[in-house]
């Protein structure tokens, strides 16, 4: 099974990408290296889809270099370029039979017949459609579709495989059996895959690392780990799962304690490289939340039970503070629960706490909001 090297198979540089004053891909810097299975992940119209047509050849930089294999192809079309796309529509041929689509690149590159038969036989069996050779796609599920989609791309041995949220037309559970099937498959090749995707289980269950865009900008990268438990900025916090998030100030700074106040109570947390009196967000998990019927050391939150969601294993309990912030607390089935209307008092382990600076945010925001200035020499 094939390994992420330490290659860099592609390579964004400052690439900016402009529709008019319309700024869709800010400044981005970015590495996919050789083998590895990289998710951009954001919701609609953060420049996700635009920066793979981009290093797809569908769509030229405004600024900047797409890099593949160390060679700027900012120049190539799409056919020159060592790559393949795999789209959500599947994009297959009607009128051709599932050998034929699946064979259709190799034709156009005039390979031997007997070579052809050879690597559409290996596809077929790897994506596991041995049999469907002389079906037609009107014949095949969506699930199968997507095979043959894949197929078709990975027949032409491309070095990075580009994915455009390919599973977003399949029922919930064909879309968990193919994310299963897709991870495995690129594992099995040593491709590097580049999967574009706003749903957030799907780039934790699938990923090496996911690259997490907001309003054309690169907030943050990183192992899926890392992003859930760890993440850079408030958007990731807030967009990856599920988070409860107070904005508060620190009230006091004991080496790597603090104490932080909100508007409705306060806490003591552990994190480094904070000030006294920096306003701040406080971000915790609602699987790390925990409600207590008397107040616990270190905090002085209270709230209201206000519902219990049965969510299959887990149980979703909503507490709502004294100002009308609801806050999310995840348990599992048969744990005891609070009746609804009963006072708690809300806490959590110290170093459960993400806490982010608001300083880069406030300060990005007001730059791109100052008009510029043209000056005449």
């Amino acid at each position: 099974m094939a390994q992420v090297s330490d290659k860099v198979m592609v390579e964004l540089r400052n690439v900016d990408k402009f529709y008019g004053a319309n700024k869709v891909v800010k400044n981005l810097n970015l590495q996919i290296r050789e083998g590895e299975f990289l998710t951009m992940l954001g919701p609609s119209g953060c420049g996700k889809t635009t920066t793979l047509r981009m290093i797809a050849g569908f769509e030229a930089v405004t600024s900047g270099a797409v890099i593949i294999e160390g060679e700027d192809v900012g120049n190539k079309a799409p056919y020159q370029r060592n790559v393949n796309t795999v789209f959500q529509n599947y994009a297959l041929f009607p009128h051709m039979n599932i050998y034929d689509n699946i064979a259709f690149g190799l034709t156009e590159k005039k390979v031997k017949k007997e070579e052809i038969r050879q690597r559409v036989g290996e596809m077929l069996s790897l994506v596991q459609m041995d049999g469907y050779e002389k079906r037609m796609p009107s014949q095949l599920s969506g699930g199968q579709k997507q095979r043959v989609a894949i197929a078709r791309a990975l027949v032409n041995r491309p070095k990075v495989l580009l994915l455009d949220e390919p599973l977003g037309a399949l029922d919930l559970k064909l879309r968990k059996q193919m994310q299963v099937e897709l991870k495995h498959l690129q594992r099995q090749l040593g491709i590097t895959f580049v999967y574009v995707t706003h749903d957030q289980e799907e780039s934790l269950t699938m990923s090496d690392r996911i690259a997490v865009m907001n309003s054309g900008i690169l907030e943050q990268i990183g192992p899926p780990d890392k992003i859930y438990n760890q993440p850079a900025t408030k958007f990731v916090a807030d967009f990856i799962g599920e988070s409860n998030i107070f904005e508060a100030s620190v009230g006091s700074v004991d080496g790597d304690n603090l104490n932080v106040i909100f508007e409705t109570g306060s806490a003591e947390v552990s994190a480094a490289g904070f000030s006294h009196d920096e306003m701040v967000y406080i971000s915790v998990r609602p699987e790390k939340l925990k409600c207590s019927a008397a107040v616990v050391p270190g905090f002085n939150i209270r709230g209201t039970v206000k519902e219990h969601i049965y969510v299959g294993s887990i149980i979703k309990t909503i507490i709502e503070l004294p100002n009308g912030q609801e806050l999310k607390m995840s348990l599992l089935a048969g744990t005891p629960l609070i009746s609804p209307g009963e006072v708690v008092w809300v806490y959590w382990e110290k170093d459960s706490t993400v806490v982010l600076h608001t300083h880069e945010e406030t300060l990005y925001n007001l730059i791109e909001q100052v008009p510029k200035i043209e000056v005449s020499v």
